[in-house]
């Protein structure tokens, strides 16, 4: 089953984790930046994903952004509490230096707050992403949307497409099956 959340909300599990029969690794998968795609393999193997917009506001500081992911975080973990690992979107070479600069910071605090909550986290290099799910490691934005989209997942940007291509490559390299 394929379900697509907004707004990073995780919907709570049918039964109690511990009812459930086959129980998998919960994983979290990010493509960090403004605009954050996340997808999560929960307990029951169910994947459900999004994105979310860590924009400031006009009239707050440009730590607020930080502040707003460090706390979506948290809610991200209370919803699935058996999060066992993180892998996230590790880029190289940024066009803007604006974006390199956001990138570095969200990178920094979902170190902080793994090395917090005592998560393992990975980063995947975009190639490898993008090599694993559309067959090419120079794949666009549109290639793949449309790679996912195959899959059978409804997207709603590149965003959400790059986070679940990410958790794509970890069920199948690190993640395991049932």
């Amino acid at each position: 089953m394929i379900t697509t959340q907004p707004l990073g909300l995780v919907p709570e599990p049918v039964c109690p984790p511990a009812a459930l029969p086959d129980l998998v690794p919960a994983m979290l998968a990010l493509d960090l930046g403004t605009t954050t795609g996340w997808a999560m393999r929960l307990p029951d193997g169910t994947i459900v994903s999004g994105t979310m917009a860590f924009r400031p506001g006009r009239y707050e500081g440009g730590g607020m952004r930080y502040l707003r992911f460090r706390s979506w975080l948290e809610e991200m973990h209370r919803q699935a509490p058996t999060l066992s690992a993180v892998y996230f979107e590790e880029v190289r070479r940024h066009v803007g230096t604006d974006a390199a600069h956001i990138y570095g910071g969200f990178l920094a605090h979902l170190a902080a707050w793994c090395e917090q909550k005592r998560l393992p986290y990975q980063g995947v290099p975009v190639g490898v992403i993008k090599r694993h799910v559309a067959g090419k490691g120079n794949a666009d934005k549109q290639a793949m949307i449309a790679a996912i989209t195959s899959k059978g997942y409804r997207v709603a940007d590149d965003n959400e497409a790059d986070a679940i291509a990410i958790l794509l490559w970890a069920i199948d390299t690190v993640g395991g099956a049932r």
